[in-house]
């Protein structure tokens, strides 16, 4: 498999934009901690979190094609990821069925850094230090705020067992553990 030196190397030359590097991160960090919540051992710990890392890889590619989104990265990374990560890749992109578990939590995992990074930005000091659960679930609720990360799709966590409590809990820790790689 791919290391994560050489997914961090393609991700950051690939991705011209940082806050997409950092959204990557993040979601890396995201399946890292769902896959340990879930008992998962540490092969599949470091695949989970190689397809977060991943995931977005052709974004800055086929954001004006987006039938092709997901796509691209699967054909460029070929036989150097785990056909599962190749899987939820296309899944998160929905161009395959959510079948397994790493499916489901990187299509929930995704937007999830967006909504978490959008309730740390309105914060004053706009940064995830201060962001509590609580906060997370009352803009849950609003859906004005931070439109473009999917409440639908982050609810797939239900699929893997979670609470939204412990889904945004799980997510909202691991983004605080690595807040100054993701600039926040």
């Amino acid at each position: 498999m791919i290391s994560r030196e050489e997914a961090f190397a393609l991700v950051s030359e690939r991705i011209p934009n940082r806050n997409l590097v950092n959204h990557c991160v993040a979601t890396e960090v995201i399946m890292g901690a769902l896959a340990q919540h879930l008992g998962k051992c540490a092969e599949e710990v470091e695949a989970w979190e190689r397809a977060g890392l991943l995931h977005d890889l052709d974004y800055a590619e086929t954001a004006e094609d987006f039938e092709r989104h997901g796509l691209v990265t699967v054909e460029e990374l070929g036989d150097r990821v785990d056909p599962r990560i190749a899987h939820a890749i296309l899944a998160h992109a929905e161009k395959a069925p959510l079948e397994s578990d790493l499916d489901i939590a990187l299509y929930a995992a995704d937007p999830a850094t967006g909504f978490i990074v959008a309730t740390a930005l309105v914060r004053p000091d706009k940064s995830l230090a201060g962001v509590e659960v609580r906060s997370l679930k009352k803009r849950w609720k609003e859906k004005a705020f931070a439109r473009g990360a999917s409440r639908d799709q982050m609810s797939a966590h239900e699929r893997l067992g979670l609470s939204r409590d412990e889904f945004l809990g799980i997510s909202l820790t691991a983004m605080q553990e690595h807040a100054g790689e993701l600039g926040l």
